[in-house]
C-alpha cells in the first residue's frame, strides 16, 4: 500500500530482510526544508549496488513518483540521493527506447543503423526530487552531475560508453526546465504509443523528447546526418486529436449549429475543418506554441462553452498550466497579426466579393467594470442607450448578395485618455507611443480608406449608421472616393423636399426652412413596400420602406439632391437614410443597398451571442485588437462552412439575390 507523502517517513528507519539476516539501511528521508543549495549540502549521487538500497530506491520511487515502480527489464542504473546522509530523491537510467521519431530524426541514422548503435542511447526514466525540499536549482544540479556518473558508471557495467541522453516530459505537470537548464534540448514530441508485450498500445499521453549528446562526434561515427523533424505537423495531430476529444465533451454551441444550417451530424466534421481553416494563417507565426494557442482560442469561441473568457478557453483546451501561456499569446508573443489580418480580408473576399458590394462602418460598445481597461471610459453605450462604463470600438465590415463579415477594427480612445494624468495608465495597457485623440469619424474614414486602397474588395456602396452618417464631412468624403452612401440619420436631420414630393409649390418651397425627415413619414399619401432584411430563425425579418427624393441641407439651405430611405420595422423605431446615388439609380437597388446595410448589426449580434466578442477581459491595446481579429476569424469559419455545406439555396442569414427579388415584387401599401 502507498505511503502517503504528508508522512514522508520523517525520522524513520526502515529494515529489510535478507538472506544474511536483517540489515539496517540508510534510509532516513529529509524533513522539510527551504532554503538554498549551499545550505543544503552536501548533496550526494549513491549508485544502488545491493539488494538492499534497491529495495529502498524501488519504495521511495513507488511511494513519490507520479509514475510509480515498474519493473525496468534490461540494462539499468539506479541512483540515490542525499543530503546530509538523508534521502532526498531518487533517479533512474535505462536502455533507450527502441523506436522514437523525434529522436532518432536528431541523430539521423537508418533503420540498420538505429539496430547496431542503440546500445549507445541511455534513457533518464526516473527523476525524482522530494516535494517538499524548496531549493532552488536543486534538480539542475543533481541532474548535471548525474550526467557524467551514469557515462562512466555505464561503460563500466555494461562496457558501452553512452553517445546521447534522452528523457520524455509530460508538459502538463512540469516544464522541463531544470532539463534545459542542464543544456539539453527540446527536439519534438512522442506519439502516445507505450509498449505492452511484443507490441503497442495508444495511450494518448503525448510527451516532450529532450536529448543530452555525450559524443559530439556520434553522427560522423554513425556516419549519418541530421534529418527534419516535422514538428509542427506533429503538434498539429496532436492538437486535432485533442479537439475531437473536447468538442465531444463540450461540443459547439447547438444555436450555432442551427444559425449556420447545419446538422448536428456536422460536429465530427467541424473539428477537422476548423484545424485545416486556422493552417491557412500557419504562416504568420514564427513558433509552433502560439499557433497551437491560436488554434485552441478559436475553438473556444466556436465551443459550447457559458463565458468565453480567454482563461476558460485555456482551461478547457488547454490546461491550468496554460492560462499564463495564453495570456501571453495576446499581450506579448511575437505573430503577424496585421497581416493575419489582411489574410482574412482575402479568404473573405475570394467567398462574396461582387462588383456591386459594400462598406459598412459602425461602432459597437462592451461594457467593463473598473478603469484599467484599455480605452475604458463612461460613455455612451448604444447597447443601453445611455451613457456607462464601456470600451467602444470601430468596425469595418463587408457585405454583397452571396454574405457578409468583419474585416478591420480599432478600438476608440476617449480624448482624457491623452492626458498628462492617463500617462502610466495608457503605458500599463501597451497604448502605442505616439498614438493621438482620434474622433470616431477619423478613424472610420482611416480605415475605410485603407480598404479601399488596398484592393481586396470591389465595392459601389458604403454604408455607415447615424453616428457617422449625420456627419457632412463623412458623407462628403465617401462621395470623394466615387462611392454611392447609404448613411442612416437621425429623425431631426433636416432637408429640403423637392416641390414634386412635398406636395408644395416652388414659391412655398422657397419660403421653408427644411423639413425635419420624420416629417414626411405622416404624408398619407407616402407609399411603402415590403422588403426582407434578413432570413431570422424564426422567419424572415421584414420592413416596410418609402423612397422618395430630397435636398440636403448644407448650413440652412438646399444643397445636392439625394435620395431619402425610410424604413419601419415592426417593434422598432423608424429609420431614416440618405444616399448620393444618382436620380437614375433604379429603386431595386436602393432596396438592396438597404438590405446590404443591415449586416454588421448581425455580425455584432451573432458576436456577442455565439461568439464570446464581448466576453473577453483583456486590458492590453494588443490583447483587443487580438481578440477581435480571432472573432472576425470565427465569423469567416461559418460563413465559409456554410458556403461549403449549405442545405438550401440560401447560404446566410441575409437574403440571397433570389430571395430579395422575391421581396421586392410585394404588393405595394399605404400607410395610414
Amino acid at each position: 500500500m502507498r505511503t502517503p507523502q504528508k508522512e514522508c517517513y520523517k525520522g524513520v528507519k526502515l529494515k529489510y530482510s535478507m538472506q544474511a539476516g536483517m540489515v539496517e539501511s540508510d534510509c532516513k528521508l529529509i524533513g522539510k526544508f527551504e532554503g538554498s543549495l549551499r545550505e543544503l549540502e552536501p548533496v550526494e549521487i549513491r549508485l544502488v549496488d545491493d539488494k538492499a538500497h534497491e529495495k529502498l530506491w524501488n519504495r521511495v520511487v513507488r511511494d513519490y513518483h507520479y509514475l510509480g515502480h515498474k519493473r525496468i527489464p534490461g540494462r539499468r542504473l539506479k541512483y540515490i540521493l542525499y543530503a546530509r546522509d538523508q534521502v532526498i530523491g531518487a533517479m533512474g537510467w535505462k536502455s533507450g527506447s527502441l523506436k522514437l521519431e523525434a529522436r532518432d530524426c536528431f541523430i539521423g541514422w537508418s533503420a540498420e543503423q538505429r539496430k547496431q548503435y542503440l546500445d549507445h542511447v541511455v534513457n533518464n526514466n526516473r527523476l525524482l526530487i522530494f516535494q517538499w525540499l524548496k531549493v532552488k536549482n536543486l534538480a539542475s544540479h543533481v541532474l548535471g552531475r548525474a550526467m557524467q556518473m551514469v557515462v562512466r558508471d555505464w561503460q563500466n557495467r555494461y562496457g558501452v560508453g553512452p553517445w546521447v541522453l534522452e528523457t520524455f516530459i509530460d508538459g502538463s505537470r512540469f516544464r522541463g526546465s531544470c532539463y534545459r537548464g542542464a543544456n539539453w534540448k527540446l527536439v519534438g514530441y512522442t506519439k502516445g504509443y507505450g509498449k505492452q508485450g511484443k507490441g503497442y498500445h495508444y495511450h494518448g499521453q503525448k510527451k516532450e523528447v529532450y536529448v543530452y549528446v555525450v559524443e559530439p562526434e556520434f553522427r560522423r561515427i554513425i556516419g549519418c546526418n541530421r534529418r527534419s523533424y516535422s514538428q509542427k505537423r506533429s503538434l498539429i495531430k496532436e492538437k486535432r486529436s485533442k479537439l475531437r476529444m473536447v468538442i465531444q465533451e463540450l461540443g459547439f454551441n447547438p444555436e450555432l449549429i442551427y444559425w449556420t444550417q447545419i446538422g448536428p451530424e456536422m460536429t465530427e466534421k467541424m473539428a477537422d475543418e476548423l484545424v485545416e481553416f486556422h493552417d491557412l494563417f500557419a504562416d504568420f507565426f514564427r513558433r509552433p506554441e502560439p499557433r497551437l494557442l491560436g488554434l485552441s482560442y478559436l475553438m473556444g469561441l466556436l465551443s459550447d462553452l457559458r463565458r468565453k473568457t480567454m482563461e476558460a478557453i485555456a482551461l478547457a483546451f488547454e490546461g491550468e498550466t496554460r492560462v499564463r501561456s495564453m495570456q501571453n499569446f495576446f499581450s506579448r508573443y511575437p505573430w503577424d497579426d496585421r497581416r493575419m489580418l489582411a489574410r482574412c480580408a482575402e479568404l473573405l473576399a475570394e467567398e462574396i466579393d461582387t462588383e456591386n458590394g459594400m462598406y459598412i462602418v459602425d461602432s459597437t460598445e462592451i461594457q467593463k467594470k473598473g478603469e484599467e481597461s484599455v480605452g475604458v471610459a463612461r460613455q455612451y453605450c448604444g447597447n443601453r442607450g445611455k451613457v456607462e462604463n464601456c470600451q467602444s470600438g470601430v468596425f469595418v465590415g463587408y457585405t454583397s448578395t452571396i454574405g457578409y463579415g468583419l474585416v478591420d477594427r480599432q478600438l476608440y480612445m476617449p480624448e482624457r485618455w491623452f492626458s498628462e494624468e492617463y500617462a502610466e495608465r495608457r503605458s500599463r495597457c501597451g497604448v502605442p507611443r505616439g498614438l493621438e485623440f482620434k474622433s470616431k469619424i477619423d478613424i472610420a474614414l482611416e480605415l475605410l480608406d485603407r480598404q479601399i486602397q488596398s484592393g481586396i474588395f470591389r465595392s459601389k456602396w458604403i454604408g455607415c449608421d447615424s453616428a457617422f452618417g449625420v456627419n457632412q464631412i463623412f458623407r462628403d468624403r465617401v462621395a470623394s472616393w466615387g462611392k454611392y452612401y447609404l448613411a442612416a440619420v437621425p429623425a431631426n436631420t433636416k432637408v429640403w423636399p423637392l416641390p414634386q414630393e412635398a406636395g408644395v409649390s416652388e414659391q412655398e418651397e422657397k419660403q421653408l426652412q427644411g423639413f425635419e425627415v420624420r416629417r414626411l413619414l405622416e404624408s398619407p399619401e407616402r407609399e411603402w413596400n415590403q422588403v426582407i432584411l434578413a432570413e431570422g430563425t424564426k422567419g424572415p425579418i421584414v420592413a416596410q420602406v418609402s423612397i422618395l427624393r430630397v435636398r440636403e441641407n448644407r448650413k440652412g439651405r438646399p444643397g445636392p439632391e439625394a435620395w431619402l430611405i425610410i424604413r419601419t420595422l415592426e417593434g422598432r423605431k423608424v429609420r431614416y437614410y440618405l444616399s448620393n446615388a444618382p436620380e437614375s439609380t433604379p429603386r431595386a437597388e436602393l432596396y438592396q443597398a438597404l438590405v446590404m446595410r443591415w449586416p454588421i448589426e448581425q455580425c455584432f449580434e451573432d458576436g456577442k451571442k455565439y461568439l464570446g466578442m464581448d466576453h473577453y477581459e483583456h486590458r492590453n491595446w494588443r490583447s483587443w485588437h487580438r481578440h477581435m481579429l480571432y472573432v472576425f476569424l470565427a465569423l469567416l469559419f461559418l460563413l465559409r462552412l456554410r458556403l461549403k455545406y449549405k442545405k438550401n439555396s440560401n447560404p446566410h442569414p441575409s437574403p440571397s439575390a433570389d430571395t430579395f427579388n422575391r421581396s421586392i415584387g410585394l404588393k405595394t401599401a399605404r400607410q395610414t
